[in-house]
C-alpha cells in the first residue's frame, strides 16, 4: 500500500469508531448498503419557499453535507452521492408572510402555487422563484456542492410522472395510511392527490370522487362550477398533499438520507410507510432539534423571526454559522444576536485546537467536520470579545483605531498579513454599533468599589508600559482580593481566598458599560495601560 492508501485506512478505521455525530449519521447509511447495494447514494434537503430562507434552512444543507462528507471517509469514496436541495414550490400559498413588501399583492393570489404568484419584489418571475434564488444564491456563497431541483420542474416536465402514476394505482394503501392520522372532518374529504384549477390556477383542497389508476385520472367536482371534471395526474395537473408529496418524491428521485425537524417526527414516520406502500425505502435520517427566537419561539420562515442569514454574516463568519449548526443537533437552541460572539470564539478555540490534536481527536473536532476534513491554520490573534470591548471601551467605530490597538499588541499584524482578521474587525464594528452601543449602560459603583477602583488605578500606574497581560491580570486579581469580592470557597496558588466573579464583572459594567468581558489582564494588555488608567479617571470623576 502506498503511504496515501495507508493514512486513507487509517482514517477509515478511527472514523468507523468516532462518537461524533456526523459519522453516526453516515454509519446508518453504510448499514442500509449493506442491505440494499447502490451505485450512487442520493442526500436530499427540503425547503418551503412560502417564505425567505432562514438559517434554519440552511442548517439543514450544512448538517446533510457534513453527513455526506463522513460517508465519503467511510466509505473511502468509492460511491457516488449527491445533494439535491428540493424546493417544494409547487406548493399552495397558504397566507401572506410578514417580512414581505407587497402584502396586498401577493393577498389576490393565495392559494396558487408559489411558482404561478407574482414576486413581491420584483425580481423574479414568481415569488417561489425569488425564495429559491435567495437560497442559491447563499448555498452558492458556501461553496455547498448540491443540485438544486424544483418540484414545479419534476412536475410539470413529467420526471414524477411515473410515481404519481403509482400513487394512483396504490390510491387505497395510501387513503388507509392517512386517514387514521385526520380528525374526523378532515378525513371525510381528504384526497392524496389536488388538482390545479385549470381556470383559477389555485390548487384545490376537494373530494376526489374517483380515481381510475388506468388511465391515470381523478375525478373530483369543481368549486366554481359544481360539476364533475376528469384530470389526469401526470404533467402538473395534479400536486399531492404534503406527507404523500414528500413520501413520492423520496421514492421517485431514491433518496437514501434525509435529515427533518423535530416537529416532523410524526410525519416522517407516515410520510415512510407510504412510501414503503409504494414499493420504495424511506430514507435514514434524524430528527434535530428547532431554532428558538429571543422570546423562546420557533422560528418562521413566514414570520422572519430569529434571524436571516443576512443578518449573521453581517456580523460574523460563515465558518462561525457552520460551528452553530454543527453543536448539538438534538438539543434546542436560541438563535438570536447574543449567540454570535461567543459562537465566533468557539470556532476560534477549536480550530487552534486542532493542530494540538491527534487523529481521533480531531475527527470529533467540530473544525474537521465545518471543513471536510482540511481546517485552515489557526490565524486569529485577538478574540472577537476582545475586539468588541477595544471597541466599546475606546467608542472607536472605525477600523483604522482598532488596528492601531492591534499593531501595538502584536506588532507585525497588519489588515494585508491577517485578512481573515480584518473581516473581524468590521464584524466587530457592525455588532458594536447595532448591539452594543444601544444597551451600553454604565453602573455606579459603591463606596467599596469605587476605593478598589481607585487601588486599581495606582497599581496599574506603577507598572512599565511592555507588562504582559499575565503581569497585569495577576496586579488586577491581587487589587481584587477583598471583601466582597473575596471567594473563600476558591484558593489561590498561595493558598489565600480567590476572587469572584463579581469583581471583574464590577470592572466591566462600571469601566465599561457592559455586563460582561474578556480576560481583563489581556484587554488592558491590548488597550493600553494608560488608557486603562485613564478610563478608571473617568469612571470615578462621573461617579463622584
Amino acid at each position: 500500500m502506498s503511504t496515501g492508501e495507508v493514512a486513507a485506512a487509517s482514517l477509515r478505521e478511527i472514523a468507523e469508531q468516532s462518537n461524533a455525530w456526523p459519522f453516526e449519521e453516515a454509519r446508518k447509511i453504510v448499514t442500509r448498503l449493506k442491505k440494499r447495494p447502490k451505485d450512487e447514494v442520493i442526500f436530499a434537503t427540503g425547503y418551503g419557499p412560502s417564505g425567505l430562507p432562514h438559517i434554519g434552512t440552511f442548517g439543514e444543507v450544512a448538517r446533510t453535507t457534513m453527513v455526506r462528507h463522513a460517508f465519503r471517509v467511510l466509505t473511502g469514496d468509492k460511491i457516488r452521492t449527491r445533494l439535491r436541495a428540493f424546493s417544494d414550490d409547487m406548493d399552495g400559498l397558504r397566507k401572506v408572510p410578514d417580512n414581505v413588501p407587497n402584502k396586498e399583492l401577493l393577498a389576490q393570489h393565495l392559494g396558487k402555487p408559489l411558482t404561478k404568484v407574482p414576486d413581491p419584489f420584483g425580481t423574479h418571475p414568481s415569488f417561489g422563484e425569488h425564495n429559491n434564488a435567495r437560497l442559491r444564491s447563499f448555498l452558492d456563497h458556501f461553496g455547498f456542492d448540491y443540485e438544486f431541483m424544483s418540484s414545479t420542474e419534476c412536475y410539470t416536465s413529467g420526471r414524477f410522472d411515473e410515481a404519481l402514476l403509482r400513487v394512483l394505482e396504490r390510491f387505497d394503501e395510501v387513503m388507509a395510511i392517512m386517514l387514521p392520522s385526520l380528525r374526523e372532518e378532515r378525513a371525510q374529504t381528504y384526497s392524496p392527490f389536488l388538482p390545479i384549477s385549470p381556470t383559477t390556477g389555485i390548487v384545490l383542497q376537494v373530494p376526489v370522487t374517483a380515481h381510475d389508476a388506468k388511465a391515470g385520472t381523478i375525478t373530483y367536482e369543481d368549486p366554481d362550477r359544481t360539476e364533475q371534471v376528469t384530470v389526469s395526474v401526470t404533467g402538473g395537473r395534479c400536486k399531492l398533499q404534503w406527507k404523500p408529496d414528500w413520501a413520492m418524491r423520496w421514492f421517485a428521485l431514491g433518496v437514501d438520507y434525509e435529515m427533518a425537524g423535530k416537529d416532523l417526527i410524526d410525519s416522517v414516520k407516515l410520510s415512510g410507510e407510504i412510501c414503503r406502500a409504494l414499493g420504495g425505502q424511506p430514507p435514514e435520517g434524524f430528527n434535530y432539534e428547532l431554532f428558538l427566537d429571543e422570546k423562546g419561539q420557533k422560528i418562521s420562515k413566514s414570520k422572519g423571526n430569529g434571524l436571516t442569514i443576512e443578518e449573521w454574516l453581517r456580523y460574523a463568519s460563515p465558518e462561525s454559522l457552520s460551528l452553530f449548526m454543527y453543536r448539538e443537533p438534538k438539543a434546542a437552541k436560541r438563535l438570536y444576536f447574543d449567540v454570535i460572539p461567543r459562537t465566533v470564539d468557539e470556532y476560534q478555540q477549536f480550530l487552534e485546537g486542532y493542530g494540538r490534536q491527534d487523529l481521533r481527536q480531531r475527527l470529533s473536532n467540530p473544525v474537521w467536520h465545518i471543513h471536510s476534513g482540511h481546517p485552515p491554520k489557526a490565524e486569529m490573534p485577538i478574540s472577537f470579545s476582545m475586539l468588541l470591548t477595544l471597541v466599546s471601551s475606546s467608542n472607536a467605530e472605525n477600523a483604522e483605531t482598532l488596528w492601531g490597538f492591534i499593531g501595538r499588541y502584536r506588532p507585525g499584524v497588519t489588515p494585508q498579513t491577517h485578512p481573515k482578521l480584518n473581516a473581524q474587525v468590521e464584524y466587530a464594528i457592525h455588532y458594536f454599533r447595532d448591539f452594543v452601543l444601544p444597551a451600553k449602560k454604565f453602573r455606579e459603583p459603591s463606596e467599596t468599589e469605587r476605593a478598589a477602583l481607585a487601588d486599581l488605578r495606582e497599581a496599574l500606574g506603577q507598572l512599565q508600559s511592555n507588562a504582559t497581560a499575565e503581569e497585569i491580570q495577576n496586579v488586577v486579581y491581587e487589587v481584587g482580593r477583598r471583601e466582597p469580592f473575596l471567594d473563600h470557597k476558591k484558593k489561590a496558588k498561595d493558598g489565600k481566598p480567590g476572587v469572584s466573579l463579581d469583581w471583574f464583572n464590577m470592572l466591566y459594567q462600571v469601566l465599561l458599560g457592559q455586563e460582561k468581558g474578556p480576560r481583563f489582564g489581556s484587554f488592558v494588555a491590548v488597550y493600553g495601560l494608560q488608557n486603562t488608567v485613564d478610563m478608571i479617571d473617568g469612571a470615578l470623576a462621573r461617579s463622584a
